[in-house]
């Protein structure tokens, strides 16, 4: 059985190279795909890439590069989490993207 996956788990999976955050609420998760941005260790001006520290999460979620993740047909598994602040500001900037001003 598949782990339960929530917004804001950073998973590992299969044949992608970054670790990824779930951004997609859980409800949404519920279905096996999530919606999901990559974490690069690489620092970066860009307002949309934002920094992360967690336990073992250290890196820049880049917001522009959300991607629908169909996790009933790829291996994953979840290796940390972040703080509910950062879940707030990732999130706020993510959907400033489709803001109309």
């Amino acid at each position: 059985m598949k782990e339960h996956i929530n917004q804001g788990d950073v998973l590992k999976i299969e044949h992608i190279s970054l670790p990824i955050l779930v951004t997609s609420k859980d409800f949404f998760n519920e279905s096996g795909e999530v919606i999901g941005c990559p974490i690069n260790t690489s620092p970066s001006n860009s307002p949309l890439h934002i920094q992360v520290l967690s336990d073992n999460i250290n890196g820049y979620v880049h917001c522009e590069k959300l991607k629908l993740l169909d996790l009933n047909v790829r291996g994953y598994k979840v290796v940390g989490r972040i703080p509910m602040n950062d879940i707030i500001n990732i999130t706020d900037a993510i959907q400033g993207i489709f803001d109309y001003v």
